[in-house]
């Protein structure tokens, strides 16, 4: 087993919302616990964490999720044929879509979505393909106390239908395999507003990638509301922008963020592998 070490972790903020850039760490060793404590921390704190030059196997990329709780299988997505847990990502040159593209959080429509997602770059364009992330904490702060109070009392449904559906968007990239799972019956509830169930922090928790409506409200006052919302979770004062190379590591929490994969690279390719972490339910 390779050694438990502790290197001094630099943690250097990406901007003053969300976002935070970690030196000083070699993923592929086994952490100390107090390394890892200030790692989990650093997530809680910054909510996206970004690890440059690292080189890691998929069983070491495995280990340090499982730091952070039990891994996922995507209910959509087949894995790879070793290890079913790890998604590998790759857009072609010649796709129209990305998968990952337009704004959203992973697996809402589960009723435990994931804590959160931790990507590995392999093979990337030469310019473009960054991710965009938007702290929902932030999105949830700056909205007024009327506001606040009235989408509290409030549910949304997510589906997976709007994605996985034959023919939907997250089903375009050649390169990802589709299992034939019907997406119809992955629906769920969550509360519009979320508590962050480790800091008791507040956050918008609904996504244009999966919230199809706002319970409790008619049909019009459902895409009024949820236009507003989508609209304004995603400013830019709420965002940080990742740019990527090979050997690059981000790990995001899925309870206080949305991302936005960018589909700019059309000619190159772009390998990424990902696993996730479960969750529990939105409360």
């Amino acid at each position: 087993m390779t050694p438990s070490i502790s290197l001094p972790a630099v943690i250097k903020p990406l901007t003053g919302v969300l976002g935070a850039e970690i030196s000083g760490v070699e993923l592929a060793q086994d952490l100390s616990g107090e390394l890892f404590d200030t790692i989990h921390q650093a997530l809680l704190d910054h909510h996206v964490l970004v690890f440059r030059n690292q080189t890691l196997t998929p069983e070491q990329q495995m280990r340090f999720g499982r730091r952070f709780g039990e891994l996922d299988f995507h209910p959509f997505v087949e894995g790879s044929t070793e290890f079913p847990e790890v998604l590998n990502i790759v857009t072609e040159p010649n796709d129209q879509l990305n998968f990952g593209g337009g704004w959203h959080t992973d697996v809402t429509f589960l009723a435990e979505p994931d804590l959160g997602s931790i990507l590995y770059g392999i093979e990337l364009p030469e310019y473009g393909g960054d991710t965009l992330f938007s702290s929902q904490i932030a999105a949830y702060n700056a909205l007024s106390d009327p506001m606040k109070g009235m989408l509290g009392a409030l549910t949304a449904t997510h589906s997976a239908a709007k994605q996985y559906r034959e023919g939907g968007p997250s089903t375009k990239s050649k390169a990802i395999r589709i299992n034939d799972t019907d997406p119809a019956g992955f629906t769920a509830r969550h509360p519009v507003v979320r508590t962050h169930p480790e800091t008791g922090r507040k956050a918008l928790y609904v996504n244009g990638g999966f919230t199809t409506r706002i319970n409790g409200v008619t049909r019009d006052e459902s895409k009024m509301l949820l236009e507003f919302l989508l609209n304004h979770a995603v400013q830019e004062r709420f965002t940080c922008r990742v740019r990527w190379e090979p050997g690059t590591l981000v790990m995001w929490d899925n309870r206080s963020v949305q991302h936005h994969a960018l589909h700019d690279y059309a000619g190159q390719r772009r390998h990424v592998r990902r696993i996730t972490v479960k969750g529990d339910q939105p409360r």
